[in-house]
């Protein structure tokens, strides 16, 4: 999604800077280039926030229940191991904030993988929860019940924090490319529709 986002920037960018082409032989191409472009940049936006809304059931996934039994809310992570060829590449994912006695679910591909990790952060930075779980039959859900501050192994926790770390950063690097076009279209589209008196 990031390289999709840098092309709209980039189109919503030249379509505001072509904005002050008005006649001319090239003015109907331009306006025609920047209706193109904002039409372009609508449809992606609606979709991918449509997909970002709506429930991530996955087909030939493992249903992965979180409750939260601690007295305190706790922000979850969950990191998917794939080791397809024992390479160790690991993928997280924010299952979200869970107040005490609540749950989330989350659906995980597990095609190339048999083990996941849940990491479970109070506030930002404190890491006070990481426990390692295997999957041997993908036809069952699975019901993680958090009842105490543990962490299963350190080392191993360390490298979920790492990744949990480059999953953040990513979403606010993407966040803020997403604003720019936000803000790039609504520019645009107001210098279309406004009507010249």
């Amino acid at each position: 999604m990031g390289l999709i986002v840098f092309v709209i920037f980039l189109c919503l960018l030249l379509s505001l800077f072509l904005s002050k082409v008005k006649s001319g032989r090239a003015a109907k191409w331009v306006k025609l280039f920047r209706i193109a472009s904002l039409i372009f940049s609508i449809s992606i936006f609606t979709y991918w926030f449509i997909k970002k809304s709506a429930v991530g059931i996955v087909s030939n996934s493992v249903g992965l229940q979180v409750v939260n039994k601690l007295p305190q809310s706790l922000d979850f992570y969950v990191v998917n191991v794939n080791n397809p060829d024992k390479s160790g590449v690991l993928e997280a994912k924010h299952i979200g904030k869970i107040r005490p006695e609540y749950y989330r679910i989350e659906y995980l591909k597990m095609e190339k993988s048999d083990e996941y990790w849940i990491v479970g952060y109070l506030g930002k930075k404190n890491l006070v929860y990481f426990s390692q779980h295997s999957v041997p039959n993908k036809n069952i859900d699975q019901i993680v019940e958090v009842r105490n501050y543990i962490n299963q192994s350190v080392r191993l926790s360390d490298l979920a924090k790492k990744q949990v770390e480059a999953y953040n950063y990513e979403n606010v690097k993407l966040g803020i490319w997403v604003t720019l076009d936000l803000l790039l279209l609504f520019l645009n589209l107001v210098l279309l529709l406004r009507v010249r008196k």
